[in-house]
């Protein structure tokens, strides 16, 4: 029997990694604050689950899903982009319900890369979230690598692509708020971006899930802002917005023609959320006061370890938004041995290079822990910077 080689090649999921650092750990008797994989330990609104709990008591006969996701969520999404950004989607054609933006983001690749087609480039940003990238090598594509730096406000140089490039690429991935970096692409990036994408005929692929994780009024920009939807999606998901990460609940919208293809392949795989859980997800897009609260949370936990983290030679240089610290590593400038020094001393960060070349100096510091731990981590952090 064979398997496809790229599945060695690729390898373990990077993060996988960090887990496997944390359980060594324990199983020490030690203990760690994990500050490494952004998985929110938010408890979900109590309205959120008793949406979902009423809807299973409700269903009597379990139904399989529809492809497209209930009328009342798509409605529910589209109202939220709505009142967000002030753009008007059609829910019948420009919203998909989803498993999550990561599912979403898998399979875009398979939409659009094929043998003789003709473009079999994705373009993807260093550091970046690897997901997109591992499903283009599978469907069988190649990666045109973006480089972010704080130079450049840790957006990609789209000057930068060359002409050929552009006449091979599929799709351009923009992740903003950014996984790593916490920066967020503003309005006017986005416009000239999404026409040379149009002009080229290449698909513009905007992730968004940590688009309500921000400092103060300063909303980040979204691509639905933008007057002309085509060759543009946007996925989003409920998972950092709502705590609601094992619900796998969340949307892409946009481009009508993207959107029906992305319906018509849905039902070979079987990948909508659950009817209870798109109930739930109603009522979670429909409520702002409990993602105001979150994100006060995230702000005072960013408060608290900001300057415990430059104690210890990490320098927070990354932008605003994300629940994410991307801290450059001073000295040697060496990530893994700067994640090493902090898991010693009870903490565990994400060295950057696990997010790609792009990554190396770098930590990644996800504030995901509740309050106190913050605060034990921080005294942590000091000590080992005296």
């Amino acid at each position: 029997m064979e398997i496809h080689p790229l599945v060695e090649e690729l390898g373990a999921y990077p993060y996988n990694e960090l887990a496997d650092a944390r359980a060594e750990r324990e199983a020490k008797g030690l203990s760690v604050i994990d500050f490494g994989i952004g998985v929110p330990r938010e408890p979900t609104p109590l309205f959120i689950r008793e949406a979902l709990t009423t809807a299973v008591l409700e269903e009597e006969y379990s139904r399989y899903p529809l492809a497209a996701g209930m009328a009342e969520l798509r409605e529910a999404i589209a109202a939220w982009v709505q009142r967000r950004y002030g753009a008007k989607l059609d829910p019948s054609i420009e919203v998909l319900p989803t498993l999550g933006s990561k599912e979403a983001i898998y399979h875009l690749a398979g939409l659009l890369l094929w043998a003789g087609g003709g473009r079999d480039l994705v373009a993807v940003t260093t550091p970046g979230y690897p997901v997109a990238g591992r499903s283009t090598r599978l469907a069988g594509g190649q990666l045109l690598e973006l480089p972010l730096d704080a130079q450049s406000d840790w957006l990609p140089n789209i000057d930068a692509i060359p002409d050929e490039a552009w006449r091979r690429l599929a799709v351009i991935w923009i992740n903003s708020p950014n996984n790593p970096t916490g920066a967020a692409a503003p309005l006017a990036f986005y416009e000239q971006l999404a026409e040379r994408c149009r002009r080229h005929g290449v698909v513009l692929a905007s992730d968004e899930a940590y688009s309500e994780i921000y400092l103060g009024d300063d909303k980040p920009a979204s691509v639905l802002e933008l007057a002309d939807p085509t060759h543009i999606l946007a996925f989003n998901s409920l998972s950092k917005r709502s705590a609601m990460a094992g619900y796998r609940s969340g949307s892409v919208c946009g481009d009508p023609l993207l959107i029906a293809a992305m319906k018509a392949v849905r039902p070979s795989l079987g990948v909508t959320p659950q009817n209870f859980v798109q109930r739930a997800s109603i009522a979670a897009w429909g409520d702002e006061e409990h993602v105001a609260q979150m994100r006060e949370r995230y702000e005072l936990r960013r408060e608290i370890m900001s300057a415990p983290l430059e104690a210890a030679g990490l320098t927070p240089v990354g932008g605003p938004a994300s629940f994410f610290l991307w801290c450059e590593v001073g000295g040697d400038r060496d990530d893994q041995a700067a994640a090493r020094r902090l898991l010693d001393a009870g903490v565990l960060v994400a060295p950057g290079r696990i997010f790609g070349a792009g990554g190396e100096g770098y930590v990644r510091v996800a504030l995901v822990q509740p309050t106190d731990q913050c605060e034990t981590a921080a005294a942590a952090l000091v000590a080992l910077g005296q």
